[in-house]
């Protein structure tokens, strides 16, 4: 197998320039082989990468925060969590939009934070993470660049939920997740602690909604949401992976989680056959009808919808035909080697339709 291209994150303008003017296929990060998913769809990763951009950064702005997580809720009450509304930062001001930071697993650790205009902290508010791909870390902090490639601030500020995007840990001159078979170097650390981390901090300082919070990313990001699928089906209403599909040996949610999946069928870096399998596992593990019925369609993308699953879940499969590794809707990526960029399907309108049809009972 050849070295897999990376993507490369960025701290600024001028590093987003330079990420793109940077052929990315000559830049190898040195994947592993592995096979594929089987029935299981248990599957291994062929070759996972990040994720860039070219657009602006939305809503970055308020300074570096810091707050020691010791003292907030731990993980344990967030696995719990259900039910709208219980976080105890309802009627609190909100903190500056921006990086803020958090200790966790013996060090510090951060995320940036977008707070919807007009949010109302006297009203229990939607909540989703969006994980950003493997990226290097000499051009600056992937969850930054995750909001440049995907735009979902705009669609929060639209739509009215928070936004976080959470900053994986660095090693080998990378910045990655745990996503099982992908990506990190340190199998050990605790990504899934981490992130009720997150959300316990957010819960202390925003009116969070215990029955919808959500998660999406690209590539090893997605691979994260699908994990997070498997290891957090209690406190995560749904999921949308971007460019990915799962990669966890085991995966056992402790209910029927609703997924929405996007992949594209030329994407240089994830296996569109890999990702049906995945999405065919998903489809038994939520015991779904096996016969989807197409519920979109415009141009070269097209959704199958898998219903009568248990309790009330849906497994969501959109194609894009000739699609890359790129977030459907989003900045095109063809001049820097990841494919195709639809504009026929917007990944963030439809998973935030999807979200809104799903929270936790």
């Amino acid at each position: 197998m050849t070295g897999e291209p990376c993507v490369f994150g960025a701290g600024g303008r001028l590093r987003v320039v330079l990420a793109i003017l940077v052929p990315l296929a000559a830049v190898g990060c040195g994947a592993s082989d592995s096979s594929g998913p089987g029935g299981g769809g248990n599957g291994a990763v062929e070759t996972a990468a990040g994720n860039g951009g070219m657009a602006g950064v939305a809503g970055t702005s308020g300074g570096s925060v810091t707050a020691d997580a010791a003292g907030m809720a731990g993980s344990a009450s967030v696995g719990g969590a259900s039910g709208a509304g219980s976080a105890s930062g309802c009627g609190s001001p909100p903190p500056a939009n921006g990086k803020r930071t958090l200790f966790h697993g013996g060090g510090k650790r951060s995320y940036q934070l977008h707070v919807p205009k007009g949010y109302d902290p006297s009203q229990p508010t939607a909540l989703v993470l969006n994980f950003h791909g493997r990226t290097l870390t000499a051009l600056g902090e992937a969850a930054v660049a995750q909001e440049i490639s995907s735009g979902l601030y705009a669609k929060g500020d639209a739509a009215g939920f928070i936004v976080v995007n959470p900053q994986g840990l660095i090693g080998n001159g990378e910045q990655t997740w745990d996503a099982g078979l992908c990506c990190a170097a340190d199998q050990g650390r605790d990504d899934v602690g981490y992130v009720d981390a997150v959300i316990a901090q957010l819960k202390q300082e925003l009116c969070i909604d215990d029955a919808r919070i959500y998660a999406t990313g690209i590539s090893n990001g997605g691979f994260m949401s699908h994990r997070l699928a498997c290891e957090r089906a209690n406190v995560f209403a749904a999921v949308a992976p971007v460019a990915a599909y799962n990669t966890m040996l085991t995966c056992n949610p402790s209910r029927a989680i609703p997924m929405l999946s996007f992949n594209g069928t030329s994407d240089p870096l994830v296996s569109y056959g890999w990702s049906q399998s995945s999405n065919q596992a998903w489809v038994a593990r939520n015991g779904c009808n096996p016969t989807p019925t197409q519920t979109f369609e415009h141009g070269d993308s097209h959704c199958s919808t898998y219903s009568g699953c248990k309790a009330g879940a849906e497994v969501v499969f959109c194609t894009v035909e000739g699609g890359g590794h790129t977030w459907p809707g989003g900045p095109a990526l063809f001049s820097v080697g990841l494919g195709k960029t639809t504009k026929d399907l917007s990944a963030n309108d439809a998973m935030w339709d999807f979200f809104q049809k799903h929270t936790l009972h």
